[in-house]
């Protein structure tokens, strides 16, 4: 009996910036970023599922410019108290689930934006070295995982330390995806 191959589903998007580099680089920023977004997309409906509203279970407390609110949940409606005052407002449901979509989906924006960064970085990097080094191979990935990792750290912390393991991190990732890729 012959083995069956699968094939998944390709998409792709051309971008024409007028350089490779630029090319290559804004490609892995939307795929990654589009991966990124999806995964949070996935996580908060995991969360409604097993969790039922996830509004209800996480904004029990809300801090709106040094007032904390305490929220309480009804059939319908969301009644918010300020702690520091004695006020209460009713809330319709509607709005609610507007606020809890709008808080979702900057952060997906938010992940989408960091990891398509993260990934845009790794793919114009590697492309760099491979087009410096002449060659397409294994170091190209581990070269430009380490930069990566040494660039993306440099620009949250300041600690050297942090930064060297970082990049050592990076190029061992980048590494082991790329001889993965040559397994499959």
């Amino acid at each position: 009996m012959p083995l069956s191959t699968s094939s998944s589903p390709r998409v792709d998007v051309t971008i024409d910036m007028g350089n490779p580099l630029l090319n290559v680089t804004v490609d892995g920023f939307l795929k990654t970023g589009t991966v990124a977004a999806a995964k949070v997309a996935v996580e908060e409906a995991y969360h409604v599922i097993t969790k039922g509203n996830k509004a209800s279970t996480v904004l029990n407390k809300l801090d709106l410019e040094n007032d904390v609110y305490e929220l309480a949940f009804e059939h319908d409606r969301m009644s918010v108290a300020c702690l520091n005052r004695e006020s209460r407002v009713t809330i319709p449901k509607l709005i609610l689930q507007f606020i809890t979509i709008t808080k979702e989906l900057k952060k997906m924006c938010k992940e989408g934006a960091y990891w398509g960064t993260v990934g845009g970085v790794y793919v114009g990097m590697e492309y760099g070295v491979g087009k410096i080094r002449g060659t397409r191979d294994w170091k190209n990935a581990m070269i430009g995982g380490a930069l990566t990792g040494a660039v993306i750290s440099a620009a949250i912390n300041k600690n050297r330390d942090n930064i060297v393991m970082d990049a050592i991190t990076g190029g061992a990732v980048a590494t082991a995806a790329e001889f993965i890729s040559y397994l499959t």
